[in-house]
C-alpha cells in the first residue's frame, strides 16, 4: 500500500484542477430509483417504512414498531457501556455550551434615522428531523451535533430518523444520546424512505419543516426530489480533510491526522499539503505504521483514499502555492500543523472548520470540542457554513416609523415607486396618505 505524492511543480493546470474534484456520486442515477420509494411512503405510511426496512436494511421491523418506546430508551440506558455514557455526557456539555454562546439575541431594534426604527426578531423554526446514518457504524455523535443545537434554538418538535439494525432495534448509544439531548421521538426510518416520512408524515412519524444531517446517495437523492416539500439544508457529502503543514511540523503527526477522515470510506478525500519535502517524506513513511494499529476495513478505506487520486500528499513549491491550493479546494476540515498556526489563519478563506495546532486533531472537533461536525463538503465551504443554531432559527424583519420620521421616507419612496411604475406603491406614500393621516389626528 503506497501513498500518492502529487508534486504541484510537475503538474499542468488541468492536472491540478483534477485534484480539486470530489468523489461525490452523480445523484441522477439514484433519483429514478428513489421516486417509487417516496410515492410508496406517501401512500402507505408506516407499512412502507417497515417493508423498506426489511428490504434495504435487512431488519425485521413491523409497521407498529417504527417508533422507539420508553422501554427501548430505558433498556439502552442499562446496557450501554458506562465509559461510552460518560464520554457522551462530556460531549453533550461541550456542544451545548458552544451553541448556547452562538445563539443570537432574540431581537435587535435600532433607530436608523430620526423617527425610523428597524431590526430583526429571531425565532425557532417549528420542527426538524435529524437524520442519523448507520451504514458504516453507529453515530451517536451525529445525534448530538444535530439535535442539541435545535434544542438550544428552541425548536418545539425534534425528531430523529435512523436506519434500524439487523436485530430490528436502534443502536443503544443513539437512544442514550437522544435522551441526553432531550429528544424522545426516534424512528426506525433510514434511507430515502426516512426522508419521505418526515416530508409527508406517516401514522407514526411526524411531518417536519426541515431535515438536517448527512446520509447516503439515496438520502441525497430523496432530499433533492423533496426540496419543494421541506427544507433540506446544506448538502453534506463524503468526508474530506486537508492538513496544511509548514516546515516546523512533525510529518508523523500530520500523517496521523491525515488518516482520520480517510477512514470514513473509499469515497472520502484527504490531502497533506506542504512545501517541506521532509514533512512529506516523514508522513509517507509513518502512515503505513499507523495502519498496523487499525482494523482491516478502516485500513482498506484509508489506503484506497491516500493511495488514489483523491488523497495523499500535495507538495507545493512554497507557502503561497500551498495556501492557494487550500482555498481553491475549500475543504470540510482543515488542520494547520505549525509551531505558529495562527500566522496562517488570516489567509485561509475557505473551510468548513479550521483546527489550529498539533493538539487539535479533527477527532476532537468531530466529538468533544463543541464545534459542529456537520460541515459543508464538495466545495460548499466557499459559500456555506457548518450546522449551527442559526439553521434552526429564522429572522423576521421588524420596522416602525413615527410621524416625525415618515415625511422624508415617503418623499423618496414615492420617487422610486413612480420610476419603477408602481402606481399603488406611489399612491400609498403620496399626498393622498398625508390627507388621510391628518384626518386621524
Amino acid at each position: 500500500m503506497t501513498i500518492t505524492l502529487h508534486d504541484l511543480s510537475k503538474m499542468t493546470r488541468d492536472e491540478r484542477d483534477r485534484l480539486l474534484k470530489r468523489t461525490e456520486a452523480d445523484l441522477s442515477q439514484y433519483e429514478e430509483k428513489v421516486k417509487p420509494i417516496i410515492e410508496a411512503v406517501r401512500a402507505e405510511g408506516d407499512e412502507a417504512l417497515a417493508r423498506f426496512a426489511r428490504q434495504f436494511d435487512k431488519s425485521p421491523v413491523q409497521a407498529g414498531e417504527i417508533a422507539a418506546t420508553e422501554a427501548d430508551f430505558d433498556l439502552a440506558e442499562k446496557t450501554l457501556d458506562p465509559k461510552v455514557r460518560e464520554a457522551l455526557e462530556f460531549m453533550a456539555v461541550s456542544i451545548r455550551r458552544f451553541h448556547e454562546d452562538q445563539k443570537p439575541e432574540e431581537m435587535w431594534f435600532h433607530e436608523i434615522r430620526p423617527g425610523v426604527f428597524a431590526g430583526d426578531r429571531t425565532t425557532a423554526i417549528p420542527s426538524v428531523a435529524c437524520y442519523v446514518p448507520r451504514g458504516k457504524g453507529a453515530f451517536p455523535s451525529s445525534v448530538m451535533m444535530a439535535s442539541i443545537p435545535a434544542s438550544v434554538a428552541g425548536v418545539k418538535q425534534i425528531a430523529i430518523i435512523t436506519p434500524p439494525g439487523p436485530d430490528g432495534k436502534i443502536d443503544d448509544a443513539t437512544l442514550v444520546a437522544a435522551r441526553m439531548a432531550g429528544v424522545s421521538k426516534v424512528f426506525k426510518a433510514g434511507g430515502a424512505q426516512g426522508i419521505a416520512a418526515v416530508a409527508y408524515g406517516t401514522e407514526t412519524v411526524p411531518k417536519c419543516a426541515k431535515v438536517v444531517g448527512p446520509g447516503s446517495p439515496w438520502v441525497g437523492a430523496a432530499k433533492r426530489l423533496l426540496s419543494h416539500v421541506l427544507d433540506t439544508g446544506t448538502p453534506a457529502g463524503p468526508s474530506e480533510l486537508i492538513v496544511l503543514a509548514d516546515e516546523t511540523a512533525d510529518g508523523r503527526l500530520a500523517g496521523l491526522d491525515l488518516i482520520i477522515e480517510s477512514e470514513h470510506g473509499p469515497d472520502s478525500s484527504a490531502f497533506l499539503v506542504t512545501w517541506s519535502r521532509k514533512v512529506a517524506d516523514d508522513a509517507i513513511a509513518a502512515i503505513p505504521e499507523f495502519w498496523k494499529q487499525m482494523g482491516e476495513q478502516r485500513v482498506a478505506y484509508s489506503s484506497t483514499v491516500l493511495g488514489g487520486p483523491m488523497g495523499g500528499v500535495v507538495l507545493a513549491r512554497d507557502e503561497e502555492e500551498a495556501i492557494a491550493f487550500c482555498n481553491d479546494y475549500a475543504p470540510e476540515h482543515l488542520g494547520v500543523h505549525s509551531d505558529e498556526p495562527f500566522q496562517y489563519l488570516g489567509r485561509l478563506e475557505n473551510a468548513g472548520e479550521i483546527l489550529l495546532g498539533r493538539h487539535t486533531p479533527p477527532t476532537l472537533g468531530n466529538f468533544v470540542i463543541g464545534v459542529n461536525h456537520v460541515l459543508p463538503t464538495s466545495g460548499w465551504a466557499r459559500t456555506g457554513s457548518p450546522l449551527t443554531v442559526y439553521d434552526f432559527m429564522k429572522r423576521t424583519s421588524v420596522a416602525y416609523v413615527t410621524g416625525k420620521g415618515y415625511p422624508e421616507l415617503a418623499r423618496h419612496a414615492e420617487v422610486i415607486a413612480t420610476y419603477e411604475g408602481f402606481d399603488g406603491h406611489a399612491n400609498a406614500v403620496s399626498e393622498t396618505r398625508a390627507r388621510l393621516l391628518r384626518t386621524n389626528r
